[in-house]
């Protein structure tokens, strides 16, 4: 088993983390922000995107894994369109951008489908990705439009 683990202390690790979330998904409810312990984490079922052949169209299953990602060092955390009384409402997370502000605070923006969006102000970039187990096969690959 290939877990992956990765962690972003700048914005081009940042970038690299955003792109093995792209078309991750998860529940409202799976958003928890501690902010006595300065962080926050989100559990997801992310696409494999390291499993793809570039160029190539597969017709073999693709695949997914359950995965937790955290930001540390985080000073508040807000939502927009995002509506904490549904914990199982679905979110499609598209992308993960970063914001500077006086160096190294800024903020962390995850963007997903629909318009949703978290913003999270941070001292500075402290994230970790890291897959829990093992992963399952999903006969579907995210597509994105031009």
């Amino acid at each position: 088993m290939d877990l992956l683990k990765l962690a972003a202390l700048d914005d081009e690790d940042l970038s690299i983390i955003s792109a093995h979330v792209q078309d991750a998904v998860l529940k409202v409810g799976d958003l928890v922000y501690q902010k006595r312990e300065k962080r926050f984490a989100l559990a997801m079922n992310r696409f494999a995107w390291e499993k793809e052949k570039r160029g190539l169209f597969r017709r073999e299953p693709h695949e997914r894994r359950r995965s937790v990602l955290h930001f540390d060092r985080v000073l508040s955390a807000r939502t927009a369109g995002i509506d904490k009384t549904k914990p199982d409402e679905v979110l499609s997370l598209l992308t993960i951008n970063f914001v500077p502000d006086v160096t190294p605070s800024g903020t962390v923006e995850l963007i997903f489908s629909g318009d949703a969006a978290i913003h999270l102000e941070v001292e500075c970039i402290e994230a970790r990705l890291s897959d829990l187990g093992a992963a399952w096969e999903t006969p579907v690959r995210p597509r994105h439009g031009a």
